[in-house]
């Protein structure tokens, strides 16, 4: 069996020697040309003239295109058709393009993008949430608003009250490799693009469209990105436009990448998040209704902002039943990069917002934060409320989230006592209260923080992937599917699925690049769903190809083709065995078809957006974190002292690579919740745009004790193998981190910390002088 073995990643050895091949990496046909965009340095205005006499002199210049020379104006925009290519008039923030550099060399394009001329009349900018609510400038209509039961009277009744708000800042994507795309012009019009995206299909679909030629005449390829966390779903569209329609124009090879400035100052962020909140709560710390409200900045494109925001307002109960919730979202749209998909989707913000909840109700009662977490969880699955641990109220537990889906398969109680024991958390956290009451200038601080995450797409029909295998007469097995390849390890996952359907060594499977001449219509390898799709989509073509050797077998020799089994890289039947090569040929030898497509679509989900219900979730994965942390009360410096993790990835189809992506994941999440700092100035221009401005974490943030774990237990669901998803659940396991660093702030004063993300060395400071 070569499911659940803790096999290397398939481009492992290609990785580490340097020989993995990118999308910039791909040889070219002699004469290829290089792009480039002019940026616009003002965040709002018009464009009342632009001289580019000076861009098409520069060395090495071809031609220059503007907004008079697309006509139509090619759409980059994957939901509203919102995003022209290049800035029409309307300038919507700083570092739109304004034309397109077709040059000889990058760096010729490069220089000359820098040498325009315009004429603006300048306006003033929509930055903050404030000045957006005043122009009345947002998306869908105004607030989204959702609720469940009649949260007013629950608040009325409650015992207790309190108020709160916490900023979620933006998060940059920092892909080692970053957006690039390649056009290569062919015969009858066709154009075959090579691009670093997370979508295949929808590159297939925004190229088609510019150049005004059915999907057929497109052909859309990636064999591997160097990273994208959501960041290439929709960002690298504009690169594959310009590059297709620049080669159509010159009939040569054209490629463009963004330097990793551009990258920054172009492409769109995690959405940041103001969260309010109003909760009543008992004198236990039960929580019994709570009443948010969401703000998220934008941008200046609607993108995939209103379902960032949904999924922000689905996961705002995170591991909690809430008897009683109403949630109110604002998307704001501002005069910055278009925000777009990022790792968690807007579910790591709705979830920092209840866990600030909870974290604030236990100040409040005076209580252990864990404590009050477990005494809010949802039943157990087995329906023993008491198995979450805790003083547990009598409150009447829905095991239904706001959304009405029905929490069946919940686990979290079981988790957090087993991390709780095996991390010795009330014997540490003891400690650090010692540890506190003996040091005046650095504290310590404890969290464990759950996470329930909802894995499906919540638009319905994207929940669907194809796969095309064949098996050759040698015996070697050719496959490709639906989903890319960034570095997750999916190809592997999927050799794997092939190679245990064949029974045969993994050494016989080759995956090779996603490509929509081969399987069509694919979706996004997002929503953490590449392994849950494409594994079963595999599976099916697998089984199709499988049953039908059996068959052939069977009859030649007389038996039941249920008896024909596939194992050990060999195929048995009537008591005689072949080596999986000799059958294969004897298949093919024997007329058996060796091709196979397969097909899966997730069952029984359903989501109506507007009334806010449905089950938009096929299931939901499950961890718990704790982290240990230290900060300086004179400096803000901090740091992670150690973190131990427990998490929920089903009958894990690779606890190696589930493992990296559980420790990746936390890393990331820590970064975006601590040291990752977008910082825009008063004109709207990004200043934190490289890595000397920007700190996502290097190998000395990774906490010195750094224990992972997976939970023992397969997908209650019928998922590929039983596994579960482990792409972005494992990303809010940084909220323990922000926690431990509010419980270390808490211990400077009585108040409750007003602690916001990203918690800076400079936020700390702060806030530990306004709770001293």
């Amino acid at each position: 069996m070569t499911v659940a073995k803790p096999l290397p990643h398939e481009s492992a050895r290609l990785h580490v020697t340097g020989a993995a091949r990118y999308t910039d990496d791909i040889p070219a046909p002699k004469g290829c040309l290089h792009l480039a965009f002019g940026l616009s340095d003002v965040a709002r205005g018009t464009l009342d003239a632009l001289n580019v006499d000076a861009v098409r002199a520069a060395p090495g210049v071809v031609t220059v295109l503007t907004a008079q020379d697309l006509d139509p104006m090619p759409d980059c925009s994957p939901s509203l058709h919102d995003e022209p290519l290049l800035c029409t008039r309307e300038i919507h923030y700083a570092g739109q393009p304004l034309y397109l550099v077709i040059a000889d060399s990058h760096l010729n394009a490069r220089r000359a993008a820098r040498l325009h001329e315009a004429t603006l009349t300048q306006g003033d900018a929509i930055l903050t949430v404030e000045q957006a609510l005043k122009a009345e400038s947002w998306f869908d209509g105004g607030p989204r608003v959702w609720t469940d039961g009649d949260v007013e009277a629950a608040l009325a009744k409650s015992p207790h009250r309190l108020t709160g708000q916490i900023e979620i800042g933006g998060q940059e994507h920092f892909y080692l490799e970053g957006q690039a795309a390649l056009a290569v012009p062919s015969e009858a019009g066709e154009m075959h693009v090579l691009t670093s995206t997370q979508h295949p299909t929808e590159i297939q679909h925004k190229v088609a469209d510019a150049l005004g030629v059915p999907m057929h005449a497109v052909r859309s390829e990636v064999r591997r990105m160097g990273g994208g966390f959501g960041g290439k779903e929709s960002q690298g569209n504009a690169l594959a436009i310009a590059s297709a329609i620049a080669a159509r124009l010159t009939g040569r090879a054209c490629r463009m990448r963004y330097d990793r400035d551009d990258d920054f100052v172009v492409t769109g962020k995690r959405h940041d998040f103001r969260i309010a909140y109003e909760v009543g709560h008992d004198e236990a710390g039960r929580v019994l209704a709570v009443k948010f409200r969401h703000w998220t900045r934008c941008g200046w494109a609607q993108d995939l902002s209103l379902p960032v925001a949904d999924r922000a307002m689905l996961h705002a109960d995170n591991a909690y039943d809430i008897p009683a919730m109403s949630i109110e979202s604002w998307r704001l749209r501002t005069n910055t990069q278009s925000a777009t998909a990022f790792r968690g989707f807007g579910g790591p913000q709705g979830m920092l917002g209840i866990e600030r909840v909870m974290d604030h109700v236990a100040h409040a009662v005076g209580r252990d934060p864990l404590e009050v977490r477990r005494a809010n969880f949802y039943a157990d699955a087995g329906g023993n409320v008491g198995a979450s641990g805790g003083d547990i109220s009598e409150t009447k537990k829905t095991g239904r989230t706001h959304y009405g889906q029905e929490v069946t398969d919940f686990c979290l109680g079981d988790i957090t006592a087993r991390l709780a024991e095996s991390c010795d958390y009330a014997g540490r956290r003891a400690r650090v209260a010692e540890w506190n009451a003996a040091n005046d200038v650095l504290k310590r601080g404890i969290a464990l923080t759950p996470v329930k995450f909802g894995i499906s797409f919540t638009l319905t029909h994207l929940n669907q992937a194809g796969a095309l295998v064949h098996v050759y007469a040698d015996g070697s097995i050719h496959l490709n599917h639906g989903g890319t390849e960034m570095g997750q390890g999916l190809h592997s996952k999927v050799a794997q699925v092939a190679a245990d359907r064949f029974g045969c060594d993994m050494a016989r499977v080759k995956v090779t690049a996603t490509d929509t001449a081969k399987v069509p219509n694919t979706s996004a390898t997002a929503a953490s769903s590449g392994a849950d799709l494409n594994g079963m989509a595999v599976k099916a073509a697998c089984d199709t190809i499988r049953d039908r050797i059996a068959v052939f077998l069977a009859e030649a020799h007389q038996a039941d083709p249920a008896t024909v089994v596939f194992a050990g890289d060999a195929v048995t039947v009537g008591g005689e065995s072949y080596p999986f090569e000799k059958a294969a040929a004897m298949a093919y030898a024997g007329r058996v078809s060796l091709s196979s497509t397969g097909f899966y679509a997730t069952p029984d989900i359903s989501w109506d957006r507007e009334a806010g219900q449905g089950r938009p979730f096929y299931y939901f994965a499950y961890g718990a974190a704790c982290s240990e942390v230290v900060i300086d009360t004179l400096t803000g410096e901090n740091r992670i002292l150690r973190t131990d993790i427990l998490h929920d990835a089903g009958a894990s189809l690779n606890p190696a690579l589930d493992i990296g992506q559980v420790e990746g994941g936390f890393v990331q999440g820590a970064g975006w919740l601590t040291t990752e700092e977008l910082v825009w100035d008063e004109a709207g221009r990004l200043r934190t745009h490289a890595p000397a401005t920007y700190k996502i974490p290097c190998a000395s943030d990774v906490p010195p004790v750094f224990n992972v774990t997976l939970w023992e237990g397969e997908n209650r669901e019928d998922t590929i193998y039983r596994s579960k998803a482990v792409g972005e659940p494992p990303f809010m396991h940084g909220i323990s981190v922000l926690m431990a660093l509010s419980d270390a702030v808490a211990s400077c004063g009585k108040s409750y910390p007003d602690l916001h993300a990203p918690a800076t060395a400079e936020c700390i400071l702060q806030t530990v002088r306004a709770t001293s």
